[in-house]
């Protein structure tokens, strides 16, 4: 028991911070040598130092959990322990490369200065445009210091109408099918009150020309000013996180009904719900106020999930300190978690 490190050293010596060793430990990654059955004090052995410090390694260059338990797993297997790392590494340069077109565009908006700028059209169906919208809606900001978070971003490409909001502790993403498209691709952000206007029947017909964005459909004519602030980057974030567990009714049921932290915002003094969220050894997620696992805002979560709609709910965790996602059909919802 002497040579044992307490979860203290043991953060000290691998890098990582005694809330993630703890959320390792709830996942089945990095499980303690010895729990003090009374006080559930943790203890590691010497020759975990190592494994820790893998994780600590891994988790800075992003890898999500699964793919670490696989190093450890495997990491007396070279070939292996090479085949999961190039696999992360394809990863990263995907990423890149997605970075490198995103820049790419930073000249033709400055030439925009001097240029006129054309004008986009595009239609979708009215109650696809709907639907999109509530899957987001609830993300939308409301800071007066982040005037652009208060709209929701129309992201127009030839395939679909991608609808994006966020309040920074949040985002949403969901979409809307294109049926024509006349013009380049375009970025705008919508106001809030002016999207909630947008028709939700027919074939709604967008006009985008740089300021001002002009909706048309059957019975109506809706036009405004667009937000002309940057809009945050929110294609980085949607990448694979994670291990996606199904929301089933069960779950739902703990987190709308089971026992929380409270906690009050920094900002101004507020109380609010905090559901902890743990992983298991077996690939679930446990609802424990008491342990160690990831603080989210449960009304924020409800909102979420609720957001979702019909059909299958994933929610993946990755880390104390990585956002949680959740996938449905038709849309992705991101929430930051909650230091606890």
């Amino acid at each position: 028991m002497e040579s044992l490190r307490g979860i203290g050293r043991m953060s000290r010596e691998s890098g990582l911070a005694v809330s993630a060793l703890r959320f390792y430990d709830g996942a089945g990654v990095l499980v303690p040598a010895h729990v003090d059955a009374r006080t559930g004090y943790r203890s590691y052995a010497p020759d975990q130092v190592l494994a820790a410090r893998l994780v600590a390694v891994l988790r800075r260059v992003g890898m999500p959990i699964a793919g670490i338990r696989g190093v450890l797993a495997c990491r007396h297997d070279p070939a292996a322990v090479d085949e999961l790392l190039a696999a992360h590494l394809h990863r990263l340069e995907q990423g890149l490369v997605d970075a490198r077109r995103e820049l790419s565009s930073v000249r033709s908006l400055i030439e925009q200065e001097e240029h006129p700028v054309s004008q986009t059209t595009v239609t979708v169906r009215g109650h696809e445009l709907s639907d999109a919208l509530r899957a987001v809606r609830f993300a939308v900001g409301a800071d007066p210091e982040l005037p652009v978070l208060a709209g929701v971003l129309l992201d127009v490409t030839a395939e679909a109408v991608t609808l994006v909001a966020t309040d920074r502790y949040r985002l949403a993403v969901s979409s809307a099918p294109v049926l024509t498209l006349d013009g380049p691709p375009v970025r705008a952000v919508v106001p809030a009150g002016l999207a909630d206007r947008i028709p939700d029947a027919g074939v709604v017909s967008i006009a985008v020309d740089g300021t001002t964005i002009t909706v048309l459909s059957d019975d109506d004519v809706l036009s405004g000013a667009l937000i002309l602030d940057d809009f945050p980057d929110y294609r980085r974030l949607l990448g694979d996180v994670g291990r996606p567990v199904p929301v089933g009714r069960a779950l739902r049921a703990a987190l709308a009904a089971g026992p929380v932290r409270t906690m009050r915002r920094e900002q101004d003094g507020a109380e609010f719900a905090v559901a902890v969220l743990g992983p298991t050894p077996n690939g679930g997620i446990t609802v424990d106020p008491v342990g160690d696992g990831v603080g989210v805002n449960r009304e924020f979560l409800l909102e979420a999930l609720d957001a979702g709609g019909e059909g299958q709910l994933l929610l993946s965790l990755d880390g104390p300190i990585a956002p949680l996602v959740i996938r449905s059909s038709r849309s992705v919802s991101l929430l930051m978690p909650v230091r606890l």
